[in-house]
C-alpha cells in the first residue's frame, strides 16, 4: 500500500517522490467513501495544494452529489478504473449540453476524457460506486471553482430532486 498521511476523513495525501498506488489503496480509498458522510474519498498523488499538477485517485459512492461547477483557466480528465458515471456537461443557463457515458477500459464505454474550457458539469455515479484517476492543473484555489447559480448546493433539500430531474434529462438524451 502507498505510505500516506491522513489530511481528513476524506482525503489521504500519498508519501515520497515516487507513488504506487496498488489494488489495496483503491480498497482504501473505497472504503473511506463508504463511510464518508459526502460519499466520496480521495487519495492525492501530489504532495499539496500548491503543486503545478494535481492527481487524484478519487471514490464517488453512488447517490453522490458534486454541484455544476467550472473551472476557468484550469482543464481536467478522467480515467476511469472502475465502475461508471456520467459526466454531464451544461449550457451556461443549466441546460444540459452532453452527457459522456464512462466505464472501465473493458466497458466499452468512453474511459477517458478531459475537458479544456470553462464549462459547468457534473458526474452522476451510475454503478454502487466509481473510482478514477483524475488530473488537473493547480495550484488549487477554492475561489477559482465558479458554481452553478441554478443549481442546488450540496446542503440544499432540493439535491434529490434535481439529480433525479438531471438522471431523467440525460436518460432521455441517450447519447451513447
Amino acid at each position: 500500500m502507498t505510505r500516506h498521511r491522513i489530511q481528513s476523513e476524506e482525503v489521504l495525501v500519498a508519501d515520497g517522490g515516487v507513488v504506487r498506488v496498488t489494488a489495496a489503496d483503491v480498497v482504501e480509498v473505497r472504503s473511506r467513501g463508504a463511510r464518508s458522510p459526502r460519499r466520496r474519498a480521495r487519495l492525492c498523488l501530489h504532495p499539496g495544494s500548491e503543486e503545478t499538477l494535481h492527481e487524484m485517485v478519487i471514490c464517488l459512492v453512488a447517490g453522490t452529489y458534486v454541484q455544476p461547477h467550472r473551472h476557468v483557466g484550469k482543464s481536467e480528465s478522467f480515467h476511469l478504473i472502475e465502475g461508471e458515471l456520467d459526466v454531464v456537461l451544461f449550457q451556461d443557463n443549466g441546460s444540459v449540453q452532453d452527457v459522456i457515458r464512462m466505464g472501465s477500459y473493458r466497458s466499452g464505454r468512453t474511459f477517458l476524457y478531459r475537458l479544456m474550457e470553462p464549462c459547468y458539469h457534473t458526474v452522476l455515479v451510475k454503478s454502487p460506486f466509481v473510482v478514477f484517476h483524475e488530473t488537473t492543473n493547480g495550484p488549487f484555489r477554492a475561489t477559482e471553482t465558479e458554481f452553478a447559480q441554478w443549481a442546488p448546493t450540496e446542503a440544499d433539500p432540493a439535491v434529490a430532486t434535481y439529480m433525479q430531474d438531471i438522471r431523467l434529462i440525460c436518460d432521455l438524451i441517450g447519447v451513447a
